[in-house]
């Protein structure tokens, strides 16, 4: 068997994911399709494949070569595209005395090439065509003797014809050439008209119960995604295949643009999180960080999810599904104390991650920055919250050069005292689980290396926990007294770097939340404004000497929100 891999498209319905990355190596399981294809072929007993190019026709050149397979795979460049049927014309050198298996670079299946293939020695004519049916795509007619009768149009006669789909697989002999010009761009299709106009058979090998996925659209690859890779992530978490169909249900989502999902066979259930597809996969993303820090995180110990399947480009990841039980409904709904013994725990499980999870950590997998410094402060804290909700949310005209001076000791303060580790950057209730009796911590792709103090300001100071002053006091001091014991740090010292970290986690929560609120539309956020500028108000008034500027900044906001509402 030789074979034709058509791979020189432009893939222009899946722009602008194709302007970086050639279709056919958009990945499934972190395996590019063009791979999984060869492999097949290989399967099937293939001898020698060519592929055409054309589109970033260098990129599958570098693939290629690096792979090494078995068999001779070697790439045809097209300087201008020839179509199916040029491309098939330009392979008369190599195809002279065997049937050629043409296969379509953008389809996922498990049909099997070997039974195409020798289904096409059986009959005699000089091409198969595999078809099935499939609505979306049913375009070709085919008679009572499985005889390809026409396309498009419907013919004369429709005794007997039904509709059907070509899959992008057929076989040919040589004597199709005919039918083709001898140089430049024709349409495989074309020709085959003209063999059914001129009398020639051309046989369909009909198709059923088989897995078939074309990914010419960004959600048909996404949908392929999710299909090849869903099973593979139950056999890797359960050690066996899952029980067919699995059952998915959409998961309410956060503050993020990704999407959230529960996958189960009825015995077993997993968590996907659909981060998109990665239009620059020479750039670090999201779901890079995500998947680096939570996979590094769990092999320390920490108290994470594992991750059991994932998909850089498409952006898929699956992990263990938790439940729907977070911190926040403990915090809400229980008393003081059994409040106070939950939290205590979760300050153990956090201190292991934090510390622990500093070792071995690779800020090469960071998405946002390396370390919680300056930069990240005065940018991503300071001026979100002027721009975001001073200026968005509440519409006052106050600048962050108004308090360029005030923000920049801020910064220094939260940096001076800093006792840093692995830094989360967003631990707040709903990003901590409860399973049973066990404490998990998610959304690790913020993940850094920086001051505890400030994932402890962020746990306490938490506006979906509301936990009371006295209670953020018992437990700021229990998390102090366990730091001393466990890095010798001096608990005032903590604590002073704990105020300032405070502060900038404050801003930054009522940042997000005037974004979200406002950019996003997502009103489930609002609710949360009044508590976290009450406590920002609170924080603000010990340190008022020292940022006088930013606390009458907070006592207008509390006057203008309250006007407001």
């Amino acid at each position: 068997m030789k074979a034709l891999i058509l791979a020189a498209g432009l893939g222009t319905r899946l722009r602008p994911y194709t302007l970086h990355t050639p279709k056919p190596l958009f990945t499934l399981n972190r395996r590019p399709l063009l791979d999984i294809t060869i492999e097949r072929l290989l399967a099937a007993g293939c001898r020698q494949i060519v592929i055409n190019t054309h589109h970033l026709h260098e990129q599958i050149d570098r693939f290629i070569a690096a792979r090494r397979y078995a068999i001779e795979v070697q790439t045809r460049f097209e300087p201008e595209i020839l179509g199916t049927g040029g491309a098939i014309a330009n392979m008369a050198d190599v195809w002279r005395d065997i049937p050629l298996l043409v296969i379509n670079a953008d389809i996922l299946t498990d049909i099997d090439l070997a039974m195409v293939y020798g289904f096409h020695a059986t009959h005699g004519h000089a091409v198969t065509m595999v078809m099935h049916d499939e609505p979306r795509f049913n375009s070709v007619w085919v008679d009572s003797k499985d005889r390809v009768a026409g396309f498009g149009a419907q013919p004369n006669d429709r005794a007997g014809m039904r509709r059907m789909a070509f899959t992008g697989i057929h076989v040919l002999d040589p004597r199709v050439i005919d039918y083709l010009p001898a140089r430049g761009a024709a349409d495989i299709i074309d020709a085959y008209a003209k063999m059914v106009a001129a009398g020639e058979t051309i046989q369909a090998f009909i198709v059923s119960g088989h897995q078939w996925e074309d990914i010419g659209t960004p959600e048909s690859y996404r949908t392929a995604a999710e299909k090849h890779i869903s099973p593979i992530a139950f056999e890797q978490a359960t050690g066996r295949p899952p029980v067919a169909p699995l059952h998915k249900e959409k998961l309410q989502g956060d503050g993020s643009d990704r999407n959230w999902y529960r996958f189960s066979d009825r015995r077993t259930s997993l968590v996907m999180v659909d981060h998109g597809i990665h239009p620059h996969p020479d750039k670090p993303a999201e779901v890079d960080a995500f998947v680096s820090i939570g996979r590094h995180l769990f092999d320390v110990g920490a108290s994470v999810p594992r991750i059991h399947a994932w998909d850089p480009f498409s952006g898929l990841v699956y992990l263990d599904d938790l439940g729907g039980r977070h911190l926040q409904d403990i915090a809400r709904t229980a008393d003081a104390p059994v409040v106070r013994q939950w939290y205590r725990q979760v300050i153990d499980r956090w201190l292991d991650m934090a510390l622990e999870g500093a070792k071995g950590f690779d800020t090469g997998w960071t998405h946002q920055s390396s370390h919680y410094d300056r930069n990240l402060i005065l940018e991503k804290e300071c001026r979100y919250f002027m721009v975001a909700f001073v200026n968005g949310y509440m519409g006052l005209p106050e600048t962050f050069d108004d308090l360029a001076d005030e923000f920049e000791a801020l910064a220094r303060c939260a940096l001076a005292d800093a006792l840093n580790g692995f830094m989360h950057r967003d631990l707040q209730s709903r990003n901590i689980m409860i399973q049973g009796e066990k404490i998990y911590f998610i959304d690790l792709q913020g993940g850094r290396l920086g001051p505890l103090q400030y994932d402890l300001a962020s746990l306490l100071i938490d506006p979906y926990a509301a936990l009371g002053r006295q209670t953020q006091t018992k437990l700021l001091d229990y998390a102090t007294a366990q730091i001393h014991m466990r890095t010798g740090m001096d608990e005032n010292t903590f604590k002073q770097g704990y105020m300032y970290c405070a502060l900038t986690r404050n801003l930054q929560i009522l940042g997000a939340y005037g974004h979200l609120t406002r950019v996003k539309h997502k009103p489930f956020f609002e609710a949360f404004i009044p508590g976290a500028l009450a406590t920002l108000r609170d924080h603000i008034a010990l340190k008022s000497n020292r940022f006088p500027k930013l606390a009458t900044l907070a006592g207008t906001l509390t006057k203008r929100l309250s006007n407001k509402g």
